[in-house]
């Protein structure tokens, strides 16, 4: 019997971040029908960040939270809808009810890898209110395989019906996922799954690891849009799974037809493996750093790529953008001093 496999597609939200949290209302509107069509199963919509984080920090989006879950509702019918949950952006009195109310499906509780411990009070919520939550271990290849399934017994303690493991820096070769997928699906009673990012081209080898490692879910994105170097690609991880003889249960051809579409509806150019993306996955940072790293590079006039590893070596994380200036500024000061002599 095949292997089932539960694909999650963040397109229209980790696709957010290439195109600076602006999908439209058309573009919403245009993925849900195509993604319904190939019968994806869950489709994760919102900022980039998730529910409640857009902001001047993080990057402010187009459309509101509200916007966005009831348009993707309205298009959305055997596809269940899905939302990615930080505690420190979303809080529960407005954003987790609202969203209950607003019909999603899915909660994705998602907390750096070793701070599972915040997400306690918003599964619990998400329970109490009759819906699925998942733990997501952000930045997982900031903790050992022993850490990682410390804190997902955590999540899984507090209600969580699936524990993801992100590989938010695309930093991962598929040894370390294997490792650690094999390290989860042992030691939990709740399904395990993957969210890769592609950084160093792993992406869908990663995903492969990890569902022979032991992972029945895993997360892609169509055309890879998401942060940075992008996600692991769709209509790619669909074609190989079904090489390989597992059942994602989606329409091939009609996920390659909403690749199209998603091309000329969000972006003429999907995210692609940059010099600065390769980077970024070396020094374990966060893939959607990318823009204002470059960005900030510029103004301070150094090299992005010496950034990207002062970052690294500050261990930051996502919502730490103001380290991308505070590493700039070093970096510039330190020239200066050079150049003096």
């Amino acid at each position: 019997m095949a292997k089932k496999i539960l694909i999650t597609d963040p397109t229209l939200r980790d696709g957010n971040h290439a195109v600076r949290h602006q999908l439209s209302r058309d573009a919403f509107i245009a993925y849900c029908k195509a993604a319904e069509a190939a019968r994806v199963p869950i489709v994760e919509v919102g900022h980039g960040n998730g529910l409640g984080a857009s902001s001047m920090l993080v990057g402010e989006c187009s459309l509101t939270d509200e916007d966005i879950l009831k348009i993707s509702r309205e298009h959305l019918h055997e596809s269940r809808m899905s939302i990615h949950v930080i505690p420190g952006f979303c809080t529960i009195k407005r954003d987790l009810t609202r969203a209950v109310e607003l019909g999603v499906d899915v909660f994705r509780i998602g907390t750096h890898c070793t701070e599972a411990d915040i997400s306690d009070r918003h599964i619990n919520f998400v329970r109490q209110a009759g819906k699925e939550a998942w733990g997501i271990l952000m930045m997982s290849h900031m903790a050992t395989p022993a850490v990682l399934l410390e804190e997902a017994k955590k999540m899984e303690s507090y209600g969580a019906e699936a524990i993801v493991i992100m590989d938010s820096a695309g930093a991962y070769l598929p040894d370390d996922v294997t490792e650690r997928i094999g390290t989860l699906a042992d030691g939990l009673a709740i399904p395990v799954g993957f969210h890769g990012h592609n950084n160093l081209g792993m992406a869908v080898i990663n995903s492969v690891a990890a569902v022979n490692a032991g992972a029945t879910i895993i997360d892609g994105s169509i055309r890879g849009f998401g942060a940075g170097a992008g996600n692991t690609q769709l209509e790619v991880l669909v074609a190989v799974f079904e090489r390989l003889g597992f059942e994602t249960g989606i329409d091939l051809y009609k996920i390659l037809d909403a690749a199209d579409i998603a091309e000329k509806t969000f972006n003429p150019v999907a995210p692609s493996i940059s010099p600065l993306s390769i980077v970024s996955g070396l020094a374990g940072v966060f893939s959607g750093f990318a823009k204002p790293v470059a960005r900030a590079a510029a103004d301070y006039g150094v090299d992005a790529r010496d950034i990207f590893f002062g970052l690294g070596k500050r261990n930051a994380v996502a919502g730490q953008e103001s380290l991308i200036i505070e590493v700039a500024r070093d970096l510039a000061e330190k020239k200066a001093a050079a150049a003096k002599g």
